[in-house]
């Protein structure tokens, strides 16, 4: 192997007294794909902080160990020297301006300029932008990518998939990068855009930069990359050839046990299950099956203006107790649906819960039937990230419910702190937050961890019906299958319905009862979870279900 680019020898990191990276070495050379993997909070970021310069880590005390790029001693105290020295970083959340186009995004504080005699006098302040120039260097780094993204396109106008290709379109233009960092930069994607931006980094490693991938889809490691690194509760554990692991040896490697195989649906005793606020019982049958359940959700005709999610004509129901899925590409309005369902992009058609018609374009109405939402957006949408864990779990229920609060309603009320904390620490324990506490602010965990957060929070709200978006987003398999199994538990449990949305076809046909398909803002088919990849696969391309179909899945 030739010199490596960039080698650390036993680096290390404390954050006030908590280890969380220990005696880190590893190297990478040029044109090198190598895969980094790890539990959330196994100190994959943090490593990623250190390498990048960002500020949290020279404010909390610097770091130990050596980084050598070149073979020279490096130590970055800010992003713009890192970016300087060539090295580019797509995180896991965006950084993009809503408002400005794709070419704006991409050429950001590097953009093309018309020079004039003014710029003697009064600076390149003064000058006016080549917009061709840039519209040509944009579609060049699209083109690399592979995906046909309008350069004119405005950012805020895109799926979210559109977006997580803009990220890296962004690093791939800047000339002098060799060296690229991708944060679980597919954890957004549709199958079939995966693979498009896998073949993508494929082809950038040819041209000679080095590339570490950060993913908890495993399968895409071992496609993509020569070797995989794994990360243990700050530790490197393992470094070897990708080859010579399976992704089940790999995941045993991260969790530090045997990873437990999918589970199948466990039986459910022939008992009736009582839900708030319904007039009926629900009887569930052993095997899984549910016993003419009537519906608790029935969309009709709904459109939803949601930017790159557009929702056209969509019409479906739901059974009480049932866990539905939605699935589909990005950008064909999957998301849109249960966004627009609870008020957040405006929208039109009929919605009824229980057979009461529900208030569309009014968060606090959904809110107000006992409907919980989990967001695709946790940073966004989903969290308070200044606030505690404890305040965020239970401001919704204290909002909408007047729960966590002692005094007189409407009068003089406090918050009671103490069942507040009670609360999110039930939470932390039984999804495995990993924290110091409920009083921890939420932006300090990592993105998987805010993800339970996001769902503790919902869960607080003890739901009729609960709609989440890309539950496992940026988890780990270990954290999966902890979510997945907790929302099976919950529907057994509660007679929850529940309303998944997700990227991961198969993570919707492992945990629902029947999933629907949607393509170009219009349900393409609805069929039993059970059914063949290759019809959901059918459905995806195009393919319209019969009516009949669907009434019988």
């Amino acid at each position: 192997m030739d010199s490596p680019l960039l080698q650390l020898d036993h680096v290390g990191k404390e954050f006030y007294g908590n280890r969380v990276l220990k005696d880190i070495s590893f190297s990478i050379g040029p044109g090198e794909i190598i895969g980094l993997v790890g539990e959330n909070g196994a100190g994959k970021s943090t490593l990623l902080n250190i390498l990048f310069g960002m500020p949290v880590i020279s404010s909390t005390g610097g770091y130990e160990g050596n980084i050598l790029l070149d073979g020279k001693h490096v130590q970055f105290s800010s992003p713009n020297q890192a970016l300087a020295a060539g090295i580019g970083m797509v995180h896991q959340e965006f950084s993009l301006i809503p408002g400005f186009t794709a070419t704006e995004n991409i050429l950001l504080n590097r953009e093309n300029l018309n020079g004039s005699i003014m710029n003697y006098i009064f600076s390149e302040r003064v000058s006016t932008l080549d917009r061709e120039a840039m519209h040509s260097r944009a579609s060049a780094a699209l083109h690399t990518l592979g995906v046909g993204i309008s350069p004119d396109m405005v950012v805020s106008e895109m799926p979210v998939g559109y977006k997580q290709f803009i990220e890296i379109a962004r690093e791939i233009d800047r000339k002098n990068t060799r060296l690229l960092f991708l944060d679980e930069p597919t954890a957004v994607l549709a199958e079939s855009e995966a693979e498009i931006l896998l073949t993508a980094l494929k082809r950038l490693a040819r041209s000679g930069i080095a590339i570490v991938f950060i993913s908890h889809r495993l399968s895409e490691v071992k496609t993509l990359c020569s070797r995989v690194l794994v990360l243990r509760d700050g530790r490197l554990i393992t470094d070897v050839p990708a080859e010579s692991l399976t992704t089940r040896e790999i995941a045993s490697l991260m969790v530090g046990r045997e990873s437990e195989r999918r589970e199948a649906p466990q039986e459910i005793p022939d008992e009736p299950v009582e839900t708030e606020n319904a007039d009926e019982t629900l009887t569930l049958k052993k095997g899984g099956k549910k016993k003419k359940p009537k519906p608790a959700l029935k969309v009709e005709h709904l459109w939803v203006d949601m930017p790159g999610e557009t929702v056209r004509d969509v019409s479906f129901e739901v059974k009480k107790g049932e866990i539905f899925g939605i699935g589909g590409l990005a950008g064909h309005g999957k998301l849109g649906i249960p966004n627009g369902i609870m008020g957040l992009y405006p929208a039109g058609g009929k919605v009824r819960l229980f057979g009461k018609t529900l208030t569309l374009n009014k968060p606090r109405a959904a809110l107000g039937r006992k409907m919980a939402f989990v967001s695709e957006d946790r940073r966004g949408v989903g969290l308070l990230l200044d606030e505690p864990i404890d305040w965020n779990i239970t401001f919704t229920a204290m909002q909408t419910q007047g729960r966590f609060l002692f005094g007189i309603p409407y009068i003089f009320q406090l918050r009671n702190e103490y069942a507040m904390s009670k609360e999110a620490q039930k939470f932390i324990d039984s999804l495995a937050i990993k924290c110091t506490g409920p009083h921890q602010k939420a932006g300090e965990l990592s993105g998987g961890n805010q993800q339970k957060v996001c769902l503790a929070k919902a869960f607080t709200l003890r739901p009729n019906i609960l709609l989440i978006c890309e539950p496992t987003r940026g988890i780990d398999i270990g954290a999966k299958s902890l979510v997945l199994n907790t929302l099976k538990n919950y529907n057994r449990e509660n007679g929850t319905t529940i309303i998944i949305t997700s990227s991961e076809l198969e993570e919707l046909r492992s945990v629902c009862d029947r999933v629907a398909i949607v393509d170009e803002g219009r349900i393409a088919g609805i069929l039993p979870a059970s059914s063949p990849a290759e019809d959901f696969g059918m459905l995806m391309m195009g393919q319209t279900h019969s009516e009949e179909g669907e009434q019988s899945a």
